[in-house]
Formats: C-alpha cells, structure tokens, sequence
C-alpha cells in the first residue's frame, strides 16, 4: 500500500502542475470557460473563445499564439480537441480536471479579493450574482 500511495502521490503532483502550469496564460484560461459555458458536445471558434473581453489583443499575434503554444498545449494535455476547417475547440477527455478549478473559483467569486475580481468580467458577474442572492 505504501508504494502505491507514493506513486499516486507523485502522480497527483503531476496533474495539479500540468492544470496550474496551463492555466497560466490568460488565452487558454479562457478558452476553458468558454468551453465551460458551452454544452458539453458542443464547440467553441477560435479565436474569438479566446479572447479576454476587456482587454481585446492582436488578433494576428493571438492566432498565432493559439496556433503555436496554447492550443497544443491544452490538447497535450486532454484538455480540449481542436481542428481548422473550421477553427473550432471541443472539451477533451480531462476537460474536467481543469474545468474544476474555474467551477470552484465561481462558486466562491464573493471571496476572491477585488484584485483578482475587477476587471475580469466573468468573475464580476459571480460576484455580482452572489451579492444578490
């Protein structure tokens, strides 16, 4: 039992460093929630998924970013599916595991600190949401 709590162990280290490690970058953490807003089976386009509504980017240089670095990322890691023709992302088969951390951090908007709330317009509206309940 005890190795295999180790190895399970490491394994968890793992996983909680690849879901911190992809939701570093503001274009994949959006991507994921636009995925959560979606139905599950249903897709998203790119790269308009991707774009943080209040703070629009080049969208030359996020196509490529998108091209290059995160949506590789993200499927390397089974998070998402992607294609393009169209250019479109589907949840991936550990769509869930990176999915939670978003659910959980709108679950609790009313307690993140305005630091981490303002200006980010789907956390605003958590906030908002629980303050009117």
């Amino acid at each position: 039992m005890g190795r295999t709590h180790h190895e399970n162990g490491k394994q968890i280290i793992e996983n909680w460093n690849t879901v911190f490690n992809v939701l570093s970058s503001e274009p994949r953490r959006q991507l994921i929630v636009s995925l959560l807003d979606a139905e599950p089976d249903q897709s998203v386009p790119l790269p308009e998924s991707a774009i943080m509504p209040n703070v629009p980017l080049d969208s030359e240089v996020l196509r490529l970013d998108l091209h290059h670095v995160h949506l590789p990322m993200l499927a390397d890691s089974g998070f998402i599916t992607w294609k393009t023709e169209p250019w479109i992302a589907f949840r991936g088969p550990k769509f869930d595991e990176v999915a939670v951390v978003f659910e959980a951090l709108h679950a609790e908007a009313s307690s993140i600190p305005d630091s981490l709330v303002i200006g980010c317009q789907r956390l605003e509206e958590e906030q908002q949401k629980s303050y009117n309940l």
